[in-house]
């Protein structure tokens, strides 16, 4: 072995350190809450029923949330995950893939950074700039979401293209292309970025292709399982696409006020510092972000502007991609400096901002032996595993695997519930059917009140301190 390929082993060791450690503590990070009950209906018992449903070969109509699996979004990647349902692995499942998953993000950026720059040290920045932004860490936390599969894939994507590796970069498209609708913001301006650095064709074919893949799932698959196409259409402010281009025309003051406004400057600062704005050194390459970017700051979606949510992961590949790229355009007695300049503001904006060992910020929830935790198992028991259950919001995520489950106070009160999310007020069909109600044994007054009208056709068959489980008398 050359001394080249030995030093070469040697920083693939420090990689592959990096994403097994990432992995393994957010992999137990996340099963921890998910076991204290942190997670909930929405998102992640809703993806929880809905696989499971997949893998009985049943229709993936999710009770949870009164709406087809893929007419809430058109993630398709999640054929992928049935098989393993037949094997009927822990309920804490999803969120082992999602931190493996998104630890793996790291690998194609380490290995351009590598070839690119010819430099360990860089490229071991690199994928650990990405591993800590706070972007990757908290969409990790978030309960569950298909986007993790973004990270990887974009990732990929942007390498094979730069490296002209073309049947890699289509089989990354198409699987993105699977995760989302609204994975061409990121897929035309990597389609644009192509085209700039030579290869129109294969860039018109990546940005036509991802505006009409996104038309055909909001217009046809999403509309013939809801009957809307777009479901969000109340995020574009000035009253929608029309009135937004109408404002864009006759009022661009009022655009830019809005783009600044709330917390959305703050939202810009916790994205690019991570990677010490670096990648503004590279424009063509860092284009690929924008769009995103964009869509993310004129939404009127409080959570799209916050970092703590998965709208912003697919923009973290993007910038770590630039950075590489604006690096690589450094002379080489520069570059070091700026490398180590990255590394001091991801570890910085870490200890501020991201919930890891040795930070300063802290992540609150139950822990899996907490009494009202364990309480839980001797009533879980109690509940037939074919019974139509309605139960408060984190125990489903504990119990989806069923044909119908709803979250209290679904069925007897709708809420956040059906093709039109925020519809709610009228009782469904299925609170004169639902067979069992597990609820805390102490509600607030709203909750209260309802039960109060529902609970005569219910017998109470388990207590405790904490929960309470009712089945409907005969």
């Amino acid at each position: 072995m050359t001394t080249q390929s030995r030093e070469s082993s040697k920083w693939w060791l420090v990689c592959a350190s990096l994403v097994v450690a990432y992995a393994w503590y957010m992999a137990a990070k996340t099963v921890d809450i998910h076991r204290g009950l942190g997670t909930s209906a929405y998102d992640f018992g809703l993806y929880e029923q809905g696989i499971w449903l997949l893998s009985q070969f049943e229709s993936p109509f999710v009770t949870l949330m009164g709406r087809n699996l893929f007419g809430d979004h058109s993630s398709f990647i999640l054929l992928l995950l049935v098989p393993f349902y037949w094997f009927d692995p822990p309920t804490s499942f999803l969120l082992v893939v999602q931190s493996v998953v998104i630890a793996l993000g790291a690998v194609p950026l380490f290995w351009y950074a590598q070839r690119r720059l010819r430099s360990g040290v860089a490229a071991s920045v690199i994928a650990l700039g990405y591993l800590i932004h706070p972007a990757v860490v908290w969409t990790n936390l978030e309960n569950y979401h298909p986007d993790s599969f973004l990270g990887p894939l974009i990732a990929v994507v942007l390498v094979a293209a730069s490296e002209k590796r073309w049947r890699l970069y289509w089989v990354a498209v198409v699987l993105a292309l699977l995760v989302k609708e609204d994975v061409a913001f990121v897929l035309v301006p990597i389609g644009i970025l192509v085209a700039l650095r030579g290869d129109r064709r294969r860039g018109a074919i990546t940005a036509l292709a991802s505006i009409g893949v996104m038309a055909l799932m909001l217009v046809v698959v999403m509309r013939s399982f809801t009957g809307i196409a777009f479901r969000n259409s109340w995020r574009i402010p000035f009253g929608g696409v029309g009135g937004f281009f109408s404002a864009l025309v006759r009022r661009p003051w009022d655009v830019v006020a809005h783009l600044v406004s709330d917390t959305r400057p703050r939202y810009l600062w916790q994205v690019f510092a991570p990677l010490g704005f670096v990648a503004v050194l590279a424009p063509s390459a860092l284009l690929v972000s924008l769009g995103v970017v964009g869509v993310n700051l004129l939404s009127t979606f409080w959570y799209q502007y916050q970092v703590q949510y998965h709208y912003s992961l697919v923009i973290v590949p993007c910038l770590a991609f630039a950075t590489i790229e604006a690096l690589f355009r450094l002379k080489s007695e520069f570059r070091r400096s700026v490398v180590v300049f990255v590394a001091l503001c991801s570890a910085t904006c870490a200890y501020f901002w991201v919930p890891m060992p040795l930070t300063k910020v802290d992540y609150q929830s139950w822990s899996p032996s907490s009494p009202q935790v364990t309480s839980t198992a001797e009533l879980f028991a109690l509940i037939p595993p074919d019974a139509s259950l309605a139960a408060y919001h984190p125990l489903t995520a504990q119990l989806a695997r069923r044909q119908e489950i709803y979250s209290f106070p679904n069925p007897f009160q709708r809420s956040l519930y059906g093709p039109d999310v925020f519809a709610k007020g009228d009782r469904l069909l299925a609170a004169d059917t639902v067979e069992y109600v597990m609820l805390p044994s102490s509600l607030n007054p709203d909750d209260e009140e309802l039960w109060s009208r529902e609970s005569g056709a219910f017998e109470e068959v388990g207590r405790n301190a904490w929960w309470v489980v009712f089945r409907r008398r005969s």
